[in-house]
């Protein structure tokens, strides 16, 4: 098949939807099929394969007390025809449509099929509320919707009427199976290791609940390190963690993917203390595919993942005697620990590129029509043609204040 992705989110910043676009390129080249990417990008001279193409810059807005990007405007339309002409896609398969930006253009501009998925729910609703009866006809044209978890799949319902297929989130699970670990770390290496990954500024990821549980699995266990990785300001938070944490707590920094992988591969345990807003758990699948047996919160993302406490342990989040309960009583338990990474292995399988490729390759086999022919650009008039998306951007504030 000749497939057309498009991501509306800066390819040069890294993103959650921007690496499943590219790792579900990857898989489906891999499988033999012809695939082209349209995203953003915030410096369009960034390194990219030959399979991007950028559609120009996103456009920062004010609302509802923060900046949301959009990208309209004659530019950006123009981009979005010219590789429809080009890529001349049997299917084209937009992330996150409803907001203003090239998803929707592509909703708007394109005839012929097209397969939606959307990511975040809760961001998804406020642009619904926001632009209303503008939108919805542009995304009644998509003809197969894909969300990556039951609750993005009722948030798109509620507002958008019809249903849609859940096809969660992949990871490369053979990446992450198998390899190093990071130097001078390893299970069962000098001591227990418990690891952090995330931006670790970013209170819902819940870090500061992950350290007051230490001080606790410290006294039981001496020799416990704790491992984090991930962006943030790294001497504001050496600032925050107190003295008698400061000596079995190690800072990696972002790690690579290949560093990510090893860094999985080497703790004992891996916790995820997030207070709120998961709409899906990727992180735990990859802790899970490189063995690492997890305590999480039992927030209905990581639930669901987790298979309710069968793959991991589960606890209330913002509570760190829980926590460190938990944490406690897996390191005491090597047979326990042995079990969960086990079963956490067969979980992952499920959640492998491979798989689920497949899956929404058969969503695209239902809309596709060979007989008649490839996606196409129409030449209707668009919001945004005259004004270079002023009037969206309008409408978006006026929401905003009212």
């Amino acid at each position: 098949m000749r497939i057309g992705l498009v991501c509306p989110y800066q390819w040069d910043v890294p993103g959650g939807v921007q690496y499943h676009v590219r790792d579900l390129a990857r898989t489906l080249r891999g499988m033999g099929h012809y695939v082209e990417v349209l995203a953003p990008a915030e410096h369009e001279d960034s390194p990219a394969d030959d399979n991007v193409t950028f559609a120009g810059r996103t456009l920062p807005v004010p609302y509802n007390g923060s900046m949301a990007s959009i990208q309209f405007g004659p530019l950006s339309a123009a981009r979005v025809r010219r590789w429809l002409r080009e890529g001349r896609f049997d299917v084209v398969h937009v992330h996150e449509p409803a907001p203003p930006s090239v998803s929707l253009l592509v909703c708007m501009i394109a005839d012929g099929p097209i397969v939606a998925t959307f990511h975040a729910a809760t961001i998804r609703s406020k642009w619904l509320a926001a632009l209303g009866p503008m939108v919805r006809p542009w995304l009644e044209r998509i003809s197969g919707r894909i969300a990556v978890s039951d609750f993005a799949r009722r948030v798109q319902v509620e507002h958008l009427g019809g249903d849609a297929v859940i096809i969660p989130n992949g990871v490369h699970v053979a990446a992450f199976a198998s390899g190093p670990t990071l130097p001078g770390l390893g299970r069962g290496v000098d001591g227990p290791t418990i690891g952090f990954l995330g931006r670790f500024d970013e209170p819902r990821k819940g870090l500061p609940v992950l350290l007051e549980a230490m001080r606790t699995v410290l006294r039981r266990h001496p020799g416990a390190r704790l491992l984090i990785a991930g962006r943030g300001d790294a001497d504001e938070l050496w600032a925050r963690i107190g003295a008698d944490l400061r000596a079995s707590v190690s800072l990696l920094g972002e790690l690579s993917e290949e560093d990510k992988g090893a860094f999985l591969r080497s703790v004992d345990v891996y916790c995820a203390p997030n207070l709120l807003g998961e709409s899906f758990g990727v992180v735990l699948i990859e802790a899970l595919a490189a063995g690492a047996p997890i305590v999480a919160s039992d927030l209905d993302a990581f639930k669901r993942v987790l298979e309710d406490g069968a793959a991991g342990v589960l606890v209330p989040p913002g509570n760190a005697a829980a926590l460190a309960g938990a944490l406690c009583a897996l390191l005491d338990d090597p047979g326990r620990r042995a079990a969960l990474s086990a079963r956490g292995a067969e979980v992952a399988a499920g959640y492998d590129w491979e798989v689920l490729a497949r899956r929404i390759l058969a969503v695209y086999e239902t809309v596709v029509v060979p007989e008649l022919g490839p996606v196409v650009a129409g030449e209707e008039e668009l919001p945004g043609d005259a004004d270079d998306g002023r009037s969206v951007r309008s409408a978006l504030r006026r929401r905003g204040q009212g």
